[in-house]
């Protein structure tokens, strides 16, 4: 299965007002009844070692700036798909991200008829509100698209 980097189909500043950042990845799969959710829950509920190693990475440098850790999102009582509150669903989309000191976030899981498959796309759009929330982007992009690269792989497990 290949991932493809592709440019960003949704409206992201209607999504994420002032949005500096936006970029998505797509996979197609040889399945066909893949809702958004569902896709979004094979992607972000099961992390691959490296990645759960990141992210309490992450959590260990973050928490002393005061903002949320991947521990704290587990244990809000919302609905969430892996630790990250869903803001909207359909079964085509689900929106899920949200907002910090340092910048607010959103990632989007879409799915669409691709062939005899489904064409799932992960978009993720940042909005930053200050020099905190630009260098921690700076720091994690690269690591962000080795992550979303990862977990598409696992929707079409």
């Amino acid at each position: 299965m290949t991932i493809s980097m592709v440019h960003p189909t949704i409206d992201t500043k209607s999504l994420l007002t002032g949005a500096q950042f936006a970029d998505a990845f797509s996979i197609t799969t040889e399945t066909t009844d893949l809702t958004a959710r569902d896709a979004a829950t094979r992607m972000l509920s099961h992390s691959p070692p490296w990645v759960d190693a990141l992210m309490r990475l992450r959590d260990l440098i973050v928490a002393p700036f005061g903002l949320k850790t991947a521990h704290s999102a587990r244990h809000a009582n919302i609905d969430k798909v892996g630790f990250f509150p869903v803001l909207s669903e359909t079964p085509q989309r689900l929106v899920a991200g949200f907002n910090d000191n340092h910048l607010d976030f959103r990632v989007v899981v879409d799915v669409a008829a691709d062939g005899t498959g489904q064409r799932v796309t992960a978009t993720t759009v940042v909005l930053m509100h200050n020099w905190l929330g630009r260098i921690y982007l700076t720091v994690i992009k690269p690591f962000h698209r080795m992550v979303v690269r990862s977990m598409l792989r696992q929707v079409a497990r």
